[in-house]
């Protein structure tokens, strides 16, 4: 795709009923194989963001204007039953609380299947090869053993696996992650940002990486946008928000930072090296 055309181009403004608007025209692109991380505070509305892309908001409850270009499709023009080919076989969604997503009645296998089914009519056979790989990607283990557990028996970061897996199932050309890190231990959100980077190493999976944490998004992401009270202020190559912040927002965001300046600067301009070897 060329570079005139957006991968995803979103311009949303949202509104819960009776309430001033949670996003204003907030503006967001993603070129095919890159990871953009869009970083604010609580309440800023991030997670409006990433269901008002995948259009998951009630419509009695909210009020969305604008666009999201997704492959130059205008998602907010669809209807239901087409965005339901889109959901994810296209774009996979990644939530904050995996034990909340993952049904406690089905075995983990069933759950996957039924992902599986939702998009696919292949043979059982073709199923269980691509659940499998699904759940080899994720570095977990494909046994039978494994399938038959319930997310009670899983520790947090399974289950989180568990849920990149189902988001993977189709291969999606583009992942929409909220918060995937917010209910885990640092070594374990650790291991998981490693896993997005390898998936979008392998995969070539573009990925719109939501989070309050600006330092695990740096860890990943090509570009970062900053969103302040719904609207995005500023939006640049990792290195350059980190180095040179235009916006007062931004600023005060990396100066939140529990590291020194100095440190800060050295640890970027080593990560920028190493994001230079992953083509976008």
């Amino acid at each position: 795709m060329s570079d005139a055309v957006p991968f995803l181009s979103v311009c949303l403004t949202v509104r819960y009923r009776h309430k001033p608007p949670v996003l204003r025209s907030a503006f967001v692109q993603i070129r095919a194989g890159e990871v953009v991380g869009l970083v604010g505070s609580s309440g800023s509305g991030k997670s409006t963001m990433a269901l008002s892309i995948l259009r998951l908001l009630d419509p009695r409850a909210t009020q969305s204007e604008g666009t999201v270009f997704f492959r130059g499709t205008d998602l907010m023009k669809l209807k239901e039953r087409q965005l339901r080919s889109i959901r994810g076989r296209e774009i996979g969604l990644v939530l904050q609380s995996p034990l909340s997503a993952l049904n406690p009645a089905l075995r983990i296998g069933s759950q996957l299947m039924e992902a599986w089914r939702a998009h696919s009519n292949s043979s059982s056979e073709e199923a269980r090869a691509g659940i499998a790989q699904a759940i080899e990607n994720v570095s977990l283990p494909a046994d039978p053993e494994f399938l038959r557990r319930f997310p009670s028996q899983l520790s947090v970061g399974q289950a989180q696996r568990v849920l990149i897996a189902m988001a993977i199932l189709h291969k999606p050309p583009l992942l929409v992650t909220d918060e995937p890190t917010s209910a885990l231990d640092p070594i374990t959100a650790a291991e998981i940002l490693d896993l997005f980077a390898d998936l979008n190493r392998r995969l070539n999976v573009a990925i719109l990486y939501i989070s309050h944490d600006l330092l695990s998004v740096a860890r990943i992401c090509h570009r970062i946008a900053i969103l302040d009270r719904g609207e995005v202020v500023e939006c640049d190559d990792t290195a350059t928000i980190f180095n040179s912040p235009a916006h007062p927002f931004t600023r005060q965001l990396i100066n939140a930072l529990p590291i020194a300046p100095e440190k800060r600067v050295f640890e970027r301009e080593t990560h920028l090296a190493e994001l230079t070897t992953v083509e976008p």
